[in-house]
């Protein structure tokens, strides 16, 4: 019994890194393809592909991205008794940001599709740094487990 769930476990922490790495390239690409989409001009050709673009990233890669992320990542928590960790509370803190920034981006892409562009490319690129050091303090929880 408990190599079946040995090996249940590392096909969930496998699934988990596999559509992580999904996840995390849609929060890097939309950002980038919002910085083009405002570069186009409003009601041209270009501008009706940055939108279709930006609406097939969020709906064929990374909301199923997102579900599944977090199915085994609970998963894994339970299985390895993991909610009770400190380190494991801060990743969780951390994820939710992360999910929080996803929803962001998608009411972004929706208010972009409307025509309202908010934000400068300048401010685009930056926000493009939250998952990248989100992901770097998600790594070095898991890994190291300071706390």
């Amino acid at each position: 019994m408990m190599q079946v769930l040995a090996m249940l476990y590392l096909w969930l922490k496998a699934g988990h890194v596999i559509f992580v790495i999904f996840w995390m390239a849609g929060l890097f690409m939309l950002p980038r393809f919002f910085v083009y989409h405002q570069e186009a001009l409003e009601g041209s050709p270009e501008n009706a592909i940055w939108i279709d673009r930006e609406r097939k990233l969020m709906k064929i890669i990374m909301w199923p991205s997102l579900f599944v992320v977090w199915g085994f990542g609970l998963a894994l928590a339970v299985s390895g008794e993991w909610y009770t960790q400190g380190w494991f509370h801060a990743k969780l803190a951390l994820v939710l940001v992360l999910s929080a920034y996803h929803l962001w981006l998608a009411t972004y892409a929706a208010k972009l599709a409307r025509g309202e562009r908010q934000l400068t490319g300048r401010q685009l690129r930056l926000l493009n740094e939250i998952p990248g050091v989100t992901a770097a303090l998600i790594v070095v929880l898991v890994i190291v487990k300071p706390f």
